[in-house]
């Protein structure tokens, strides 16, 4: 990233400099007093349980000279005499950042700004769009999962200065959020991978989650793109169609990019034909799970609007890395661990279960934990989920967590109609309950999927269930 100077910092926020130097340049940006460094510049914005003004001894203490808050009176006592300290003072820190973050996207030689979101696949679907964005284009994204209010801001502040496209992932809880992004972004590209009962509990019903996602349009015009994964019911030209371009991708031959003939290769990744414009492409990716021809397309579709060929995004594809724990692989000490506790809904972790019958290996072992903020779909989802893994051929099912008793309820369910034994399907209420089972559940030669809504922290297992190994 570029330094930027006081002077910038001052014109792009509308602040008033209280002490300090125009002149004066910053390396950086935070908002967490235990990750700044000296060099950067400290915005001490407010949270639901912490006021980071409480902290300015703190940060100046780790060497942070440069400021930027709204309460001077909350400055400590040994800041009134450091004569190389620069303050700033503006009415909501956390809106400053915001309006820095928008005047500098404004000052690079930007060609395309797209955005992503979605109820699920939509920081797959970045990854893979900045890939094969890469292929052609100096590209900057989010980093890691910075897709709020804060982190997306602080991810566009380290583009480098001759950033040609920026793919920009949005994620939201309510009303508004996403609005916010989409005027500091301005995208002129916009992604939607699905609408799914996430977060159904704090919105009520998936057609308030589509009214909140398509947010992301409020700032479009003529010359501006929507594109859709048309597999997803409420993805409709009806419901998403506006005064802008719509493209579709889905998998019927009407859809302006068709995905068919999905290979799903377990832990070696998918193959499936693309076809577009009456040309048919074969595109093979070592992403694991067949629900990414789709978000593979999505940015494949995406790239076609920046001049880039479908074989040449395919390319990129190739050389993609997921962020986060999307169907992580590892191996060691004769056990298979497929990780996948980033997000969940009933689509997801039945497409995970897929990914895991189509693995080579053992014994195939679900180890599912809740499925958070389904509201009243809670139960039926969770049953529907745990007859699926049993009838698709899961050998044992591990459920862990408050509603995932009804995982264990559904797949008794089945086992015991075709006359099975129950210990095929097996509820501990917590983490630490399974834990403490846990060797004499597992084996040598297993392959196991870890599933669960990130609120789950299931990762914790997939991480105890390798180490242990290893520790014998």
């Amino acid at each position: 990233m570029r330094k930027f100077t006081i002077e910038e910092i001052l014109r792009a926020t509308g602040g008033r400099l209280l002490g300090g130097d125009t002149a004066a340049e910053v390396t950086g940006f935070a908002i967490d007093s235990r990750l700044v460094n000296a060099g950067e510049m400290f915005f001490a914005t407010r949270g639901a349980r912490n006021d980071a003004h409480d902290f300015l001894a703190d940060v100046i203490s780790r060497g942070c000279r440069s400021l930027l808050i709204s309460e001077p009176e909350k400055l400590p006592p040994e800041a009134e005499n450091m004569e190389d300290l620069n303050v700033i003072v503006a009415a909501d820190p956390l809106t400053a950042l915001q309006e820095l973050a928008a005047w500098y996207l404004g000052t690079l030689p930007l060609k395309k700004k797209i955005g992503v979101t979605g109820s699920v696949g939509k920081t797959s679907t970045r990854d893979m769009l900045y890939y094969a964005a890469a292929t052609t284009y100096k590209t900057g994204r989010n980093k890691k999962n910075y897709n709020s209010a804060y982190g997306l801001p602080l991810s566009i502040l380290e583009f480098e200065p001759d950033t040609e496209i920026a793919v920009l992932e949005m994620a939201m809880d309510t009303y508004g959020e996403i609005r916010r992004l989409a005027e500091i972004v301005r995208p002129d590209v916009a992604i939607i991978t699905q609408i799914a009962e996430v977060n159904l509990m704090g919105m009520g019903c998936l057609e308030n989650i589509l009214k909140a996602k398509m947010e992301i349009t409020t700032f479009f015009d003529e010359n501006s793109t929507l594109i859709v994964n048309s597999t997803c019911p409420l993805l409709t030209p009806q419901q998403v169609g506006g005064s802008y371009r719509l493209l579709s991708v889905g998998a019927k031959a009407s859809d302006d990019y068709q995905v068919k003939d999905i290979c799903d290769f377990g832990d070696k990744g998918i193959k499936y034909t693309l076809r577009h414009k009456n040309k048919e492409y074969e595109i093979e990716l070592p992403t694991a799970g067949a629900h990414n021809a789709f978000n593979a397309s999505l940015a494949i579709a995406a790239a076609g609007l920046i001049g880039i060929e479908p074989e040449t995004a395919a390319a990129g594809l190739r050389n993609a890395r997921l962020t986060g724990k999307r169907l992580h692989i590892a191996s060691g000490n004769g056990i298979k661990v497929i990780d996948d506790t980033y997000n969940a809904c009933e689509e997801t972790v039945k497409s995970a279960l897929n990914t895991l019958l189509s693995t080579e290996g053992g014994r195939k072992v679900a180890i599912l934990g809740d499925i958070i903020g389904l509201a009243h779909r809670s139960r039926d989802a969770h049953l529907e989920v745990g007859r699926y893994a049993i009838e698709q051929g899961v050998e044992l099912l591990i459920a862990i967590g408050d509603e995932a008793r009804y995982y264990a309820e559904g797949a008794r369910q089945i086992i015991e109609s075709h006359g099975g034994e129950g210990q095929r399907a097996l509820y501990f209420p917590q983490k630490k309950d399974f834990l403490a089972a846990m060797d004499g559940l597992l084996a040598e030669g297993d392959t196991v999927l870890v599933k669960a809504s990130r609120g789950m922290a299931l990762e914790e297992v997939a991480e105890e269930i390798l180490k242990e190994k290893k520790e014998k």
